[in-house]
């Protein structure tokens, strides 16, 4: 095998050097319980307070406002069911059919206990527009849920219009940031989001944490009870380590917003150009308002399960937008929700570049393509 190319940060990136350094001392001598009275206590203590403040400074939130959490799934979770089950009304929740399962499912869970859901389908370029959202809204509309940015095309939602429409029919707004919170600029108080979810692992911090921003003065129910940690709504000893390199990571990436958008967008573009050059038929899913680096194409007639495994013996890591079971393959809800033609569908992969990535990992990944593609 040849040297590895990671292509598939929409899945997990590396972990940042400076936060893992960040991380290890509450791993080894400063572990003591953040809750408990005494003077081991106070690092750790402290430790969760100023990530606190660091991860509300990258977002525009105040720190009260960012609940900690064991990632982006379970921060969904709790927004969709603890803004819901507070309502005994059961009035009616609004998400789109392209949402990650994360929120997709918790939706589901709500419809089978009486609550109506509504699930808006996307334009053919990926995006719920206000217009969209305005059919589907109603006086009974307690929540709607929509995602930042598509995980599979990229598509980044207009989430500051999206929260303007729900406000004005007296609905929540809650978005699932978890792709774009470190890699786009976001202001949660100049856009109005209501609730906001976010994971670690997505911006180079650790797996198993996230956040979750809830806006000042929301009633939700508490996650899990058992104990005051996190302002009494989710109770059990906090992940300090993980909490640490995740400030660490975001705050890192933050500072380097734009920089790192400019040369992944180079890699991107490359990407395009020499693909476009080839002789390789193809389509590019998703508009033109996409996060950078994230490229989901369709080639015609082909098994994206198939180029997958065969850019892995290469040691080319990529995903793939059908799921393969042996026996048939089931085309991704996200590529049915756009319309895309099965033909195409059935071959879609999904490349996702990240800061660590290099022009010579996307001469590699077009030369395996063109390999797989002329044989």
């Amino acid at each position: 095998m040849s040297r590895l190319v990671y292509a598939d940060n929409a899945a997990t990136t590396q972990l940042d050097t400076a936060a893992f350094k960040a991380m290890l001392p509450f791993l080894t001598n400063e572990y003591g319980n953040a809750s408990q009275p005494y003077a081991f206590a106070r690092k750790p203590k402290k430790a969760l307070q100023d990530a606190r403040e660091t991860i509300a400074s990258c977002i525009g939130a105040a720190p009260e406002e960012i609940f900690f959490t064991s990632g982006g799934t379970e921060s969904d979770n709790w927004a969709i069911k603890g803004s819901a089950l507070l309502n005994v009304c059961k009035h009616a929740v609004v998400t789109s059919a392209f949402e990650h399962h994360a929120v997709l499912h918790p939706c589901q869970v709500l419809e089978r206990s009486g609550y109506p859901v509504a699930y808006m389908r996307p334009s053919q370029e990926g995006y719920i527009t206000a217009e969209i959202l305005k059919r589907y809204m109603t006086s009974q509309t307690h929540l709607t849920s929509v995602m930042f940015a598509n995980n599979e095309i990229g598509t980044v939602q207009p989430v500051k219009e999206l929260c303007a429409v729900a406000h004005e029919n007296g609905s929540l707004f809650h978005t699932d940031a978890v792709q774009t919170v470190g890699h786009v600029s976001i202001n949660v108080h100049d856009i109005g989001v209501d609730m906001l979810s976010a994971s670690a692992h997505k911006f180079n911090g650790p797996k198993g944490v996230g956040f979750l921003y809830i806006r000042n003065g929301l009633k939700i129910m508490p996650y899990s009870d058992g104990g005051a940690q996190e302002f009494g709504l989710r109770a059990g000893t906090e992940n300090v380590a993980g909490i640490v390199g995740m400030a660490v990571a975001l705050k890192n990436n933050c500072d380097a917003l734009e920089e790192n958008t400019r040369y992944v967008e180079g890699l991107d573009s490359m990407l395009v150009s020499i693909l476009d050059r080839s002789d390789i038929k193809y389509v590019r899913n998703g508009g033109t308002s996409r996060l950078p680096g994230l490229l989901s194409l369709s080639f015609p007639d082909a098994d994206g399960g198939a180029i997958l495994h065969r850019l892995d013996l290469t040691g080319i890591c990529i995903s793939t937008g059908s799921a393969c079971n042996g026996t048939s393959t089931d085309i991704s809800h996200v590529l049915q929700a756009v319309q895309l033609e099965d033909r195409y569908a059935k071959g879609t992969i999904r490349i996702s570049l990240g800061k660590a990535n290099t022009e010579e990992d996307v001469e590699a990944i077009v030369k395996a393509l063109m390999k797989i593609f002329r044989t």
